[in-house]
């Protein structure tokens, strides 16, 4: 009997010390990861107004995780990720099929995996994402997450259901991960309202949409802050198109 006790204490002392070794793996260089060669000059260009080291850092990404960047668009913080997490670490990023569908986008497409053969890429439809189960210790999603209540015949994108989005990322995330949402600030209103005349969301539909599917809020920044941003405008506006007021949330799915 003794035996036996010792032993599952033993084996609770493992899974302690491996979660504590999960929590203490280095934090990237995260500045050598935006510098690395191989990035493309339009994306160098955005790190000045999204500044990727100082928001990385604040959200927590490690050396050695698995990550998702979802909704990747042209790979921009999928790449940098990627020279972060090093090589026991995985990046996945993730685009909706209905995006990169012309021959011109697809040439874009295979030429951003052709650049990039250590990043998983997977297309998914816009309206159906999903993922294996607690998959990722982390995943971001910049100035996206605004669109799961947009819809457009244009680019055959459905009405969207933003709480089977959230049920689907929870499920995919580890015990302990995190998501990282940035988006642009939006007035309070009809939120589909909003985001169909302004691309923006306001901040709190995107916190109650994560409580309510379980993450907890752990933390806010406001480096991508600008208060001389006016939300009444559309975030395409040449007046502030790169420079919106844009908050930053850290979640965490409780362990």
């Amino acid at each position: 009997m003794r035996k036996i006790v010792w032993v599952a204490a033993l084996a609770v002392m493992c899974q302690g010390g491996s979660m504590a070794l999960a929590r203490s793996e280095p934090t990237p260089d995260f500045a050598a990861a935006v510098a690395k060669p191989g990035r493309p000059a339009e994306e160098i260009a955005l790190d000045e107004s999204r500044k990727p080291a100082e928001v990385l850092a604040f959200l927590g990404l490690k050396k050695g995780m698995k990550a998702a960047d979802i909704m990747t668009g042209s790979g921009y913080w999928a790449e940098i990720m990627g020279n972060a997490v090093g090589p026991k670490g995985k990046v996945t990023a993730f685009e909706p099929s209905q995006f990169y569908s012309t021959p011109e986008e697809q040439k874009k497409w295979a030429a951003l995996v052709a650049r990039r053969p250590d990043i998983r890429f997977v297309r998914y439809p816009f309206e159906a994402f999903s993922a294996a189960p607690n998959q990722f210790d982390f995943t971001i999603i910049n100035l996206s997450y605004h669109d799961l209540y947009w819809e457009s015949a244009k680019y055959r994108i459905p009405r969207s259901d933003p709480a089977a989005f959230v049920k689907a990322l929870y499920a995919a995330t580890k015990p302990g991960g995190i998501v990282g949402i940035i988006d642009h600030v939006g007035p309070a209103g009809d939120t589909r309202a909003v985001v169909e005349k302004l691309h923006r969301i306001d901040p709190a539909t995107v916190k109650t949409d994560f409580t309510s599917a379980g993450f907890v809020l752990e933390a806010e920044s406001p480096l991508l802050a600008n208060p001389a941003d006016d939300h009444a405008k559309l975030v395409f506006d040449p007046a502030i198109r790169g420079k919106t007021d844009r908050f930053m949330f850290r979640f965490r799915k409780p362990h």
